[in-house]
């Protein structure tokens, strides 16, 4: 999959958590609750799941794959189900229990156990990834929340969208972070429920996101595969999460 198609499949899915967001104060849909944007971080979650072990390489990928989906879902699920800030307090025992099942999942294994520390570090990490989508529920339960979650959708798009512009050594990043900032600041302002102050910095962070994880990921040989592609295609949609609530929580009052 080439960079080209994995920008824009991340600003597509960076926008459907707009959308999922935004739909959630329509009228026709209000019985729905926030059950659009919960799908919607549970799917992310099981991407990341599908395809970290193949992009990490870990040697047991079906068993560091369920550890992972498991340890993701049961973080929104746990979000979901928290009533009252903070909405992220249950998510340190569900991590904590996902920890615990990855070193079961080792103790399974039948191979030998070779590159041990390897796996369940790798392992470990993913679920780490996958949990952070779960932020976008405790984003939009927040003060504002459609409003920071259709910000931070609409800057992560336009952030992944540019950040395969061919420009050379620093000004990719530099063009990258630029875009989201202006973009999270048009949407927080048009939003008019904050300024662009938070909208900015939205766009700052989501800026400075995608393009740490372009070169981070973006010339792995692991991307040949498939699921690790998509798996890079959805980690900055899954990461973003956790970083719209923060600053949220810190900004909108």
């Amino acid at each position: 999959m080439e960079a080209s198609t994995r920008a824009v499949l991340t600003a597509a899915l960076a926008a459907l958590m707009g959308v999922a967001s935004f739909v959630v104060g329509f009228d026709a849909l209000e019985h729905l609750g926030e059950l659009p944007v919960v799908a919607g971080a549970i799917l992310l979650a099981l991407a990341v799941a599908a395809g970290w072990p193949l992009l990490l390489g870990l040697p047991n990928v079906l068993g560091s794959a369920v550890v992972i989906a498991l340890g993701g879902a049961g973080a929104v699920v746990a979000v979901t189900a928290t009533r009252g800030q903070p909405f992220l307090r249950e998510l340190p025992i569900v991590i904590a229990l996902a920890i615990l099942l990855a070193f079961v999942n080792e103790l399974a294994r039948q191979d030998g156990r070779a590159r041990l520390v390897d796996s369940v570090s790798g392992t470990v990490a993913g679920v780490l990834v996958a949990a952070a989508s779960a932020g976008w529920v405790a984003a939009e339960r927040s003060p504002s929340g459609t409003a920071l979650v259709v910000s931070g959708a609409v800057a992560l798009a336009f952030a992944s969208a540019v950040s395969v512009v061919p420009l050379h050594s620093w000004h990719a990043p530099a063009v990258t972070i630029g875009a989201a900032v202006l973009a999270g600041g048009g949407a927080g302002a048009a939003m008019q429920e904050f300024g662009l102050v938070v909208g900015g910095t939205l766009g700052l962070a989501m800026g400075v996101l995608v393009a740490a994880l372009h070169a981070l990921f973006d010339r792995l040989p692991a991307l040949r595969r498939r699921a690790a592609a998509l798996t890079v295609v959805v980690l900055p949609v899954a990461l973003s999460g956790l970083l719209v609530y923060v600053v949220g929580r810190v900004l909108v009052r």
